[in-house]
Parts: structure tokens; sequence; C-alpha cells
């Protein structure tokens, strides 16, 4: 995990991370979401003429771009105040999904971020893509 003060941020800095989405990530998300739409299901005809099989829930998607924020950029303590996300294309279960975040701002006065977010799969198409603008806390260490 690396951690980042504001000032040791720069724009055109880049962090990312890989995961492969699993059938058992879409089930735990649907008993904690309660959201069992029929395209999350393997044994459904439902998504025959839009999609190749059963979808991963845009959520696993955005978790991958907030596990970059907090462990790698800024990883740190912080919050998510804005994101802006286009889900481009769909993630299959079995996908390789590499999230990459590039800093495309730094406002200071408000020690804020923006990002730019970026969703590569497997085969090198983009499946999400947008922005997210993040808090960074100031180290609470000395409390």
């Amino acid at each position: 995990m690396s951690s980042h003060t504001l000032t040791e941020l720069y724009v055109g800095q880049i962090a990312s991370i890989q995961r492969t989405f699993v059938e058992e990530d879409v089930q735990l998300c649907n008993t904690l979401t309660r959201e069992f739409n029929q395209v999350y299901k393997q044994d459904t005809t439902v998504w025959d003429s839009h999609f190749e099989g059963p979808i991963v829930p845009g959520l696993l998607s955005e978790g991958l771009i907030t596990e970059v924020i907090s462990k790698k950029l800024p990883g740190t303590a912080c919050v998510l105040l804005q994101k802006e996300i286009i889900f481009s294309n769909p993630i299959y279960v079995g996908d390789t999904i590499s999230a990459e975040l590039q800093i495309i701002d730094i406002n200071e006065s408000r020690n804020w971020i923006t990002q730019k977010v970026s969703c590569i799969n497997q085969h090198g198409k983009e499946v999400v893509r947008g922005q997210v603008v993040v808090l960074i806390l100031p180290n609470n260490n000395n409390r």
C-alpha cells in the first residue's frame, strides 16, 4: 500500500490495480445490495440478445476504482466527493479488469485531487471511464 500526502502528489501520477471477477463476487454483491437482477445470473436467457453472458454489477468495478484510491493514489485517509462514471462496455464474470487512475488536477486550497478513471478488460477494451474527485484528509496520527 502506498500512502501520499497532498504535497507528494503531482499531475500525471498514475496508479492501477487488476482483478478478475468471479461468480462468487457477483453473488456476494447481490446479497449485500439485495439486488438480484436477471442479468447477473448464469442460468438465464434474459441477456441472450444484448450480452454474451451474465454481467458483473457496476458496483464491483466502482469498488475496484475505490481500491486504487484507498490503497495507492492517494493511499491515505480520504473521502470520495464526486464520481462521474460511464460503463462503456459490459464486464463479464471471468473478466480481468485493470483499473487505472491518473491525477489530472490538484486543488491544494481544498485538499482535493481530480483523477481520470479508465478500466480495461483483458482484451484491451475499455469498459469503464470517467473521473473522481477525492478529498485528502489531514494526517490524524498526532492526535
